[in-house]
């Protein structure tokens, strides 16, 4: 979309510029994010989960700024943002339960 939006917009180069590098980090810390949640849930560890929760932080900020604070928004990329976010809150609450339900089982 960015090829789109830079070809046929009238899109500034630095914030053409400042918009891929923050996708670029989107992606590092939705990878980062990922993981950590992967792992945590298979191992059920409640540190790795809960450091996955962290990064939903920076990964729900980063989306609500391609959702409404981006130069140029399409609709087609706050329809994905919108639902991005939606699948964001349910899975702070989900993520919440099951560290809640990780940390109370006993290890024996």
């Amino acid at each position: 979309m960015f090829v789109y939006k830079g070809v046929l917009l009238p899109y500034p180069k630095s914030n053409l510029i400042l918009d891929i590098v923050l996708l670029l980090l989107y992606l590092g810390l939705e990878s980062l994010r990922l993981f950590y949640g992967w792992k945590g849930n298979l191992c059920e560890h409640s540190l790795t989960l809960s450091v996955s929760v962290g990064v939903l932080v920076p990964c729900t900020v980063l989306s609500v700024y391609y959702l409404l604070l981006q130069t140029f928004v399409l609709r087609l990329e706050f329809i994905l943002n919108a639902i991005s976010l939606c699948f964001y809150g349910l899975e702070l609450i989900l993520g919440l339960i099951t560290i809640s339900a990780f940390t109370r089982a006993s290890v024996y």
